[in-house]
């Protein structure tokens, strides 16, 4: 059986990452970021019959609707959503920060998550599928002035609320929790921290679970160097 697994942010990445690692176990992919040459791409290297590319806004209720009617018109299903998409910002002091910078974050990183949320539960609950958040261990600790933090704090926290809805109809919900990582999110290299490869990994093994395992979360930190 086709088992269609949805991933916002899929154009680099853990989006990208997660893809890959999703296509090798077996999953159809419908892959939603901005970047539609990359999505192209991606596409072209998983192989056209087993993915799709959704280039669309993700802070766009309308682009998203757009991409969710194009994934069902190809696929006819969804098994999974992996609401991957966000933004971060250099971390200073909340006194003197970039109110549009802010907007643009928290758009991204809430809005443009419930969106996605939104969107994926009619058809998940037709498959008593699975929800798929990205949290941080931003979420977990003290981060002076960080609005970044404040966003994955409330993923964390809609997580949990929505664990306890989607239960009722034999739904999971997890989130994926990653310490520092070294992606394009940053704008400099970050050889201390995981690969998205690692995170990829998480997600597989949360996607991969029999039915009668729901996987809340997956907390991974770098080793530290000695």
């Amino acid at each position: 059986m086709t088992r269609v697994l949805l991933i916002t942010g899929a154009s680099s990445g853990i989006g990208a990452a997660s893809a890959r690692a999703a296509a090798e176990a077996g999953w159809t992919l419908g892959l939603m970021a901005r970047s539609e040459d990359k999505l192209e791409a991606l596409v072209d290297e998983i192989g056209g019959d087993r993915a799709m590319a959704l280039p669309a806004d993700v802070t766009s209720a309308d682009a998203q609707r757009t991409a969710f009617a194009a994934l069902s018109e190809r696929f006819g299903r969804l098994d999974a959503a992996f609401a991957n998409a966000g933004l971060g910002i250099s971390s200073g002091s909340a006194e003197e920060a970039d109110l549009e910078a802010w907007r643009t974050m928290i758009e991204a990183n809430i809005w443009g998550l419930l969106v996605t949320v939104r969107l994926a539960l009619p058809e998940l609950h037709k498959t008593k599928g699975h929800m798929l958040l990205t949290g941080s261990r931003a979420a977990r600790t003290e981060i002076s002035g960080s609005v970044y933090g404040a966003t994955k704090h409330f993923v964390h926290g809609f997580a949990a609320n929505l664990l306890a809805e989607m239960r009722g109809w034999g739904g999971r919900c997890t989130v994926i929790s990653p310490g520092l990582v070294d992606t394009p999110f940053f704008d400099q290299p970050k050889p201390g921290g995981l690969r998205a490869e690692d995170i990829a990994a998480a997600v597989v093994y949360a996607l991969e679970q029999p039915p009668r395992v729901a996987v809340g979360e997956v907390y991974l930190m770098p080793v530290p160097s000695a």
